[in-house]
C-alpha cells in the first residue's frame, strides 16, 4: 500500500473514532424530571402509610373467587386491552428500528452489460470488435457519524414511546379491573334489591288479604283496600325493571370480558361480601411509580425531550463516511482476476443544510413547545391522581359511616313492620300506618343495598386510584 493509501486509511480511522466519541453526547442535555412538591400524606388519610395496596395483585386484593375469575377473563379477552397490547408490539418494533440507526448501510451487487454502439455515431468504435462489455461486482458501505446526537435522540424517543405504550396498556388494565369489580358489585346489588322487592311483595300480599278480611267485616272502607292494592302494584311494577337491569348488567360484564352476552355466575351475596376499611394508601410520592398513567405522562416528557434533541441536531452538519470496493473488468474472463480487477473508493462528506434552516428551526421550536405541553400534561396527571386518591379515601370513610346508619335504620323499620302488623290485627294501628311503615322499610333496605354497593365499589376505586390492578404477582 502506498503512502497516499495509508494516509487515507488513517484519516478514515480517525474520523470513525471521533464520530463514536462525539456520538455519546447530545446537544439537548440529559432529561431531568421536573420537581413536584408532593404532600406528606393524602387528604382524607388518617396516617402516613409506607405500604400501599397498589402493589398488591388483584388476586390478593379481591376475595370473591367469582369476581377474580371475571377479572382474569377480562384481562385475557377484553378487546380494548388487546388493542393496547398490540400498540405495545408496534412500538417495540419501532424501537428496534431506532436501535439500528447506529449501524452503517451496507449493500452489495453485481451487474454485467454488453452494448453495440452505432458505427455512424459519436461513440463509434474502430476495429473488428464492435461491442463493449463491462462486468462489475461491488459492495458499498455508508455510515453517518452521530456527532450531534441526532440518532441517539431518535433512539431515546423510540424507547420512551415504547415504554409509554406499555404504561398506557397497564392504565387500561387498572381501569378494566375497577370497571369489572364495579359492574359485579352492581350486579350483586340488583340481586339483593330484587330479593328485597320480592319479599316485600309477599308481605304486601299478606297485608292486602288482612285488609280485605277487615273490609268484609266492615271494619275498613274500600279506600283501604284500594290503597293497599296500589302499594302492592308499585312493588310489583319494580320487579320486571330490576330483572331487566340485571340482564343488562350481565351483558355489560360479558362484553367487558370479551364474550357474547350470557349469564354471569355469582359468588357470595351482597351483604355477605366482605368490606375492608382503613386500607393503606401509601405515600403520595409513590404515585409517580405506581400509577401507570402518571408514568406514561412522564415518558411522554422523555419522548418530547428526545425529539427536541433530534430536531436541534438536525440544524448542524452531518458527517457521512462512504467506502466502496469490488471487482471490475471489460471482459468476463478477467472479471475475477486479482489484483488487476480490484477497485476501491473511500470518501467523507460534511453536509450543512442552508436553505432548510428556516424550516428546521421552526421544527425545533415546535418540539420545544411539545416538551412544555408534555411537562404540563405530566403535572396535570399527578394532580388528578392525587385528587382521585383523596376523593376515594374521603368517600370510603363517608360510606363506612353511612352504612352503619343505614343498617340501623333498616333494622328499626323491620321491627316496625312486624309491630305494625300485630297492632293492625288488634285494631291499635290504622291501615295507613301499616302501608307507610312497609313502604319505608322497603325504601330503607333498597337504600342499604345501594350504599353497600357504593362501599364495595369505593374500595375498588381506591385500589385503581393508587395504581393497583396491573401487578400480576408479588414476585
Amino acid at each position: 500500500m502506498g503512502r497516499t493509501g495509508k494516509k487515507t486509511v488513517v484519516a478514515a480511522c480517525l474520523l470513525l473514532l471521533a464520530g463514536y466519541a462525539l456520538s455519546s453526547c447530545t446537544m439537548n442535555g440529559s432529561y431531568r424530571r421536573p420537581d413536584i412538591a408532593m404532600p406528606d400524606q393524602y387528604r382524607g388519610s388518617t396516617a402516613a402509610d409506607t405500604l400501599s395496596i397498589a402493589t398488591m395483585p388483584y388476586r390478593e386484593f379481591f376475595s370473591d373467587t367469582r369476581l377474580i375469575t371475571l377479572i382474569d377473563s377480562a384481562v385475557a379477552g377484553n378487546l380494548d386491552l388487546q388493542v393496547a397490547i398490540k400498540n405495545i408490539a408496534y412500538a417495540r418494533e419501532s424501537s428496534k428500528v431506532a436501535k439500528l440507526g447506529y449501524l452503517p448501510t451496507l449493500s452489495i451487487g453485481a451487474d454485467a452489460s454488453l452494448s453495440r454502439p452505432s458505427d455512424n455515431g459519436s461513440s463509434a468504435l474502430t476495429g473488428s470488435d464492435k461491442s463493449v462489455e463491462d462486468y462489475s461486482a461491488q459492495g458499498s458501505l455508508s455510515w453517518e457519524a452521530d456527532i450531534w446526537g441526532k440518532i441517539r435522540s431518535r433512539k431515546k424517543s423510540a424507547l420512551a414511546a415504547y415504554l409509554k405504550t406499555r404504561e398506557v396498556a397497564r392504565a387500561v388494565q387498572t381501569r378494566l379491573v375497577a370497571d369489572v369489580a364495579d359492574s359485579y358489585y352492581s350486579l350483586l346489588m340488583l340481586d339483593a334489591q330484587l330479593d328485597i322487592s320480592r319479599k316485600n311483595l309477599a308481605l304486601a300480599d299478606t297485608t292486602l288479604r288482612m285488609i280485605r278480611l277487615q273490609y268484609d267485616a266492615g271494619q275498613v272502607t274500600s279506600l283501604a283496600v284500594q290503597q293497599q292494592e296500589a302499594s302492592r302494584s308499585a312493588i310489583a311494577l319494580a320487579i320486571p325493571e330490576l330483572e331487566r337491569l340485571i340482564a343488562a348488567r350481565e351483558n355489560a360484564i360479558s362484553i367487558l370480558t370479551g364474550h357474547m352476552p350470557s349469564r354471569v355466575e355469582r359468588g357470595e351475596p351482597l351483604f355477605k361480601t366482605s368490606v375492608h376499611d382503613n386500607l393503606p394508601a401509601g405515600l403520595p410520592a409513590s404515585l409517580l411509580e405506581n400509577r401507570p398513567d402518571v408514568k406514561a405522562a412522564e415518558l411522554g416528557m422523555r419522548e418530547a425531550h428526545a425529539n427536541s434533541g433530534a430536531a436541534l441536531a438536525a440544524l448542524y452538519p452531518t458527517l457521512t463516511l462512504t467506502a466502496e470496493g469490488g471487482l471490475n473488468a471489460l471482459r468476463a474472463s478477467d472479471w475475477f482476476s486479482t489484483p488487476g480487477s480490484l477497485f476501491g473508493v473511500v470518501q467523507g462528506a460534511v453536509l450543512q443544510p442552508i436553505f432548510q434552516q428556516g424550516r428546521l428551526r421552526s421544527e425545533f421550536r415546535k418540539t420545544k413547545i411539545r416538551s412544555i405541553q408534555a411537562e404540563l400534561a405530566f403535572r396535570q396527571a399527578v394532580l388528578l391522581a392525587a385528587g382521585e386518591v383523596s376523593d376515594a379515601l374521603v368517600q370510603l370513610s363517608s360510606l363506612q359511616n353511612r352504612e352503619v346508619e343505614a343498617s340501623s335504620r333498616a333494622a328499626t323499620l323491620r321491627k316496625a313492620v312486624d309491630n305494625s302488623t300485630l297492632l293492625f290485627q288488634s285494631g291499635m294501628a290504622t291501615y295507613l300506618e301499616v302501608i307507610a311503615v312497609q313502604n319505608a322499610s322497603l325504601g330503607a333496605y333498597l337504600e342499604l343495598a345501594e350504599i353497600r354497593r357504593q362501599h364495595l365499589s369505593a374500595m375498588a376505586e381506591l385500589y385503581r386510584a393508587l395504581g393497583g390492578g396491573w401487578v400480576h404477582s408479588q414476585s
